[in-house]
């Protein structure tokens, strides 16, 4: 076990990389272009994964837009997304208040007739 554990550290670094790599969007990708980046991590098995991790993988602040310059990414979830929380109609919300409200009242009305 001793000796394979270098080995699974290196694999699974990677495998890691390399699932990374794929799964950046390419704008965001920083130094070289993706094909360059998955022969590195593939061919330069310690050195590659380290590179991509320090030097290829995008970095938060860019990924928010905030150091490229660019507009930040749409949400990905609809609750996420201000644009569409404004557009939904809110006369269900308000039929709902005021329901609740008429029941409120209705309570009200048969505890004093108690």
């Amino acid at each position: 076990m001793g000796r394979a554990l270098p080995f699974l550290i290196v694999l699974v670094a990677t495998l890691v990389a390399l699932i990374d790599c794929l799964s950046s969007e390419r704008a965001e990708i920083r130094g070289l272009p993706r094909p360059v980046w998955i022969l590195a991590i593939l061919l330069l098995p310690i050195i590659g994964p380290i590179a991509w991790f320090f030097a290829g993988r995008p970095v938060a602040l860019e990924r928010a837009g905030v150091a490229t310059g660019r507009p930040p990414r749409r949400p990905t979830a609809p609750d996420d997304d201000p644009d569409f929380l404004r557009g939904i109609d809110t006369t269900q919300s308000r039929n709902d208040a005021e329901l609740l409200r008429r029941w409120e009242e209705d309570l009200k009305r048969r505890d004093e007739e108690k």
